[in-house]
């Protein structure tokens, strides 16, 4: 990248008085000025932000979440015959052939 040397910024504020005029150009160069410093104070906050970002210690990393065990793909193989439920039998009540006894 070439240099600017002092003939080149004599040339370009020859220019630029010869453009904007005696009355502008203190106006120009602050308000140039004004952006350069608000140009360079965001970078530099920028650079400190990145730079505290990765000086502090992050978290630990959180492990990942077990992955239920996937079950294989059923096969197709033939159902199993079910057998028809047997009929349930009732208890019935108990009964005796002798009287019941009262021993009063």
């Amino acid at each position: 990248m070439p240099n600017i040397g002092a003939p080149e910024l004599i040339i370009i504020l020859v220019i630029a008085l010869l453009i904007l005029g005696p009355g502008k150009l203190p106006e120009v160069g602050a308000s140039i000025g004004k952006s350069i410093r608000e140009f360079r104070k965001a970078s530099s906050d920028l650079s400190d932000s990145v730079n505290v970002s990765v000086d502090t210690s992050p978290l630990p990393p959180t492990p990942p979440a077990a992955a239920a065990p996937v079950a294989p793909p059923a096969v197709d193989a033939p159902a199993a015959p079910v057998a028809p439920a047997a009929p349930t039998a009732q208890a019935a009540p108990a009964t005796s052939s002798e009287p019941a006894s009262n021993s009063n």
